[in-house]
């Protein structure tokens, strides 16, 4: 019979489990406390983008549904309304001249949207009625509007939203006009971008609240650079307590950058391109080069304010690329366009491309054989595209910036 001794005793010399004393996990630290916003650019009514919104089932949110969970996943979400709401008041839309359907607020409502700004060039298209009307649509829908109003006081009022406990400021500029309709205090009012009073109320917008957004529509349409007049604007309304500057009108993306002023630090945005919109519609990667595109090109501005014990700072600032994939020109029966998450739709395509080439799976997906290589030329040609924004996006954006560069 074998002796158990030199087990116990290696048990009793070397700690075995018999009297291994037991650690008691402390309690998890509770996460901090933090505030998130997703910005995107221009929300453009072009007249095909109606009619895509009209011919899908779904409607508006059909033609961001990528971004749904984004926005809705966000403590707010921040769009530039680059058009009227006013299909009672004001005439239909025309080149240049914008108006939206009343299906819109709700639409953007349900996909998330909770702030828009107002305050641009394209705000008079419909006159001071469609200015009135469109802020009685968006409060129907609890939109925050930014930067006009149904008076001066109204439009240059800072709008203060509470979420997670931070309290988050909101100003809304404009630097262009197409029709300065601003008259009278009483009536309408669309709220110019003027440095002082501008400097002044972001100041005092820093007083009431933890986090300052500053939304402004700017700069040179088409340019993916922002003009000297731009960055020391910039620099002088982070001075003042802007936290987070969106900057959009350009119609492509410009730079983000931390920007550095007064011993603040804050993310400036100068141009997150568009939305949504119907322009570039003839742009193949295969046939165009690359900067043929830049119109389609958008980006998702993720950033994160946490509480510290020192005060709320700035977390994390990333940005997603984005691209409007646009059927024109397909001999389609139907209208299409979507906004898509480049990434996301890189891989997915990556994958059906690996399928449909594979042996035994592409047979299966397609049986035919003409049929099949048409999906892979299709499938190819869409990489090549998506890869192609992405690195686009990422020069343009700042690479330390994009996220899935």
């Amino acid at each position: 019979m074998r002796s158990l001794l030199p087990g116990a005793l290696a048990l009793l010399l070397f700690g075995g489990p018999a009297c291994r004393s037991r650690q008691v996990p402390g309690p998890v630290p509770p996460a901090p406390v933090s505030v998130s916003l997703v910005a995107v650019g221009d929300i453009l009514m072009h007249e095909d983008v109606k009619t895509a919104a009209s011919q899908d089932p779904g409607g508006f949110p059909a033609l961001w549904a990528d971004l749904v969970p984004l926005f809705q996943g966000a403590d707010l979400a921040f769009g530039n309304l680059e058009t009227p709401i006013a299909p009672t008041t004001g005439r239909p839309g025309v080149p240049f001249q914008f108006n939206a359907p009343a299906t819109l607020p709700a639409a953007l409502r349900a996909s998330g949207f909770t702030v828009l700004s107002t305050a641009n060039n394209h705000a008079y298209d419909q006159g001071a009625k469609g200015v009135r009307e469109t802020l009685q649509r968006l409060r129907a829908e609890r939109l925050v509007a930014l930067g006009s109003g149904e008076d001066r006081a109204q439009a240059e009022a800072t709008q203060v939203l509470e979420r997670q406990g931070i309290r988050v400021a909101f100003l809304g500029f404009t630097d262009l006009f197409n029709l300065d309709l601003n008259q009278r205090a009483t009536e309408p009012w669309v709220r110019p971008l003027e440095f002082e009073p501008a400097i002044q109320a972001v100041r005092e917008a820093r007083g009431r609240a933890e986090v300052v957004v500053v939304s402004v529509h700017w700069g040179n349409e088409y340019q993916h650079l922002p003009t000297k007049r731009q960055r020391d604007i910039a620099r002088a309304l982070v001075g003042a307590g802007c936290d987070l500057l969106l900057g959009h009108h350009p119609h492509v993306l410009q730079p983000v950058e931390l920007v550095e002023a007064e011993g603040r630090k804050a993310v400036v945005a100068y141009s997150l391109g568009n939305f949504i919109s119907n322009q570039d519609r003839m742009y193949r990667a295969d046939h165009f080069p690359v900067a043929e595109g830049d119109n389609r090109d958008g980006a998702a501005l993720k950033v994160r304010f946490e509480r510290r014990p020192e005060g709320v700072a700035l977390a994390e600032a990333r940005v997603e690329p984005l691209w409007t994939e646009n059927n024109w020109g397909s001999g389609a029966s139907r209208r299409e366009l979507r906004v898509i998450r480049v990434v996301a739709a890189e891989a997915h395509t990556r994958a059906e491309l690996d399928r449909l080439t594979d042996p035994v799976e592409g047979p299966k997906t397609h049986p035919e054989p003409a049929v099949r290589t048409r999906a892979i030329l299709v499938a190819q040609e869409r990489l090549r595209t998506l890869i192609l924004r992405r690195r686009r996006i990422a020069e343009t954006i700042g690479e330390s910036f994009v996220s899935g560069k």
